[in-house]
């Protein structure tokens, strides 16, 4: 493998990481949730019906962000935020991709124990 694809298939794999660390959190995943609905919104609408406050709900955010699965739209003074699906579509794609794996191992276990 080149320098160039093992420098890329690195990243994918940081980027795979985050998107997963991200999602580990029930609070983030109900803010992407909401957010996956199609409107942007706002802090404030997001804080709405959460006990948390607008900072932590921010620090959610924020998070979220730096994986790639929102991002933010400076209108003004407020932020909006929106679902950005690429992220989650590429974890999609490599999760079929192991899924396949395992499907491939687990045909060849069978077919070692049957014979």
């Amino acid at each position: 493998m080149s320098r160039r694809t093992h420098s890329r298939v690195a990243a994918r794999q940081r980027m795979h990481a985050l998107v997963f660390a991200a999602l580990g959190n029930s609070t983030r995943l109900s803010l992407v949730a909401r957010l996956a609905r199609g409107q942007r919104r706002s802090i404030s609408e997001l804080t709405q019906g959460c006990k948390l406050t607008r900072q932590a709900v921010t620090k959610h955010l924020r998070v979220l962000e730096s994986a790639g699965i929102v991002q933010s739209i400076h209108a003004g003074r407020e932020s909006l935020f929106e679902f950005n699906l690429a992220p989650i579509a590429e974890v999609s794609d490599y999760l079929g991709y192991v899924s396949g794996q395992w499907d491939e191992a687990l045909s060849r276990l069978k077919a070692f124990v049957e014979d």
